[in-house]
């Protein structure tokens, strides 16, 4: 226990304790009737995503990370959690691997930047894993190139060029995605507009108005 709460390892072993939380928040909200990971998935692509997800720069990048990482095809929650857990005890088995060998730990504020970097590739391996379990058998799951095509409907926010909106629609299989999507053209888009998916854009999904037939 003293070896979680020394100075070196309070940030990975916050990550961990925010984990927990987490689970008991979830796990409280579920028996009130309120699904946490729903709520997070229909609130953080409106707050965060919107204003940077353009098709060049910065944004551009958030946005390829988080189609990597499996954001919008794998709960937030679920991948938040992962990285909690890979973050922490990464981070935990650096530093045991330190003191064994040098005697002391290092630094946290040094170790941050490469534990973060080592996290992601698990994080994107369980994002992964869970889209396939999610997805039942491989022969049945639906990947992304198959989303064009499909009708959606806004559900949180504005479409306009260079703000997109959430949008959800379901496969063939009948299963639920939840997608960013921004116009075509010059077209804008309210809450409850269909529209048809015409080519994948970064995480999300570049549309146009769907046909009244569709």
């Amino acid at each position: 226990m003293e070896f979680l709460l020394e100075d070196g390892n309070q940030l990975f072993t916050g990550a961990l304790v925010l984990m927990l939380m987490i689970a008991v928040l979830e796990l409280f909200m579920v028996l009130v009737g309120i699904g946490l990971s729903d709520l997070l998935d229909n609130l953080l692509p409106d707050l965060d995503l919107n204003a940077e997800m353009p098709d060049s720069g910065a944004g551009g990048g958030l946005a390829r990370l988080l189609g990597w990482l499996r954001f919008g095809e794998v709960p937030a929650l679920i991948l938040l959690v992962a990285f909690l857990v890979s973050f922490g005890v990464t981070g935990l088995l650096i530093q045991m691997l330190a003191q064994s060998q040098a005697g002391a730990l290092l630094p946290a504020w040094l170790l941050a930047l490469p534990v973060l970097l080592l996290s992601l590739p698990q994080v994107r391996l369980a994002g992964n894993l869970l889209r396939r379990f999610a997805l039942g058998d491989s022969t049945e799951a639906v990947g992304r190139d198959t989303f064009a095509g499909c009708v959606a409907v806004i559900t949180v926010g504005e479409a306009a060029s260079g703000s997109p909106a959430e949008a959800r629609f379901s496969d063939r299989y009948g299963t639920s995605h939840y997608v960013m999507v921004e116009p075509y053209d010059d077209e804008t888009f309210s809450r409850g507009d269909r529209v048809l998916l015409v080519e994948a854009w970064g995480s999300g999904f570049r549309v146009i108005a769907a046909p009244s037939d569709a």
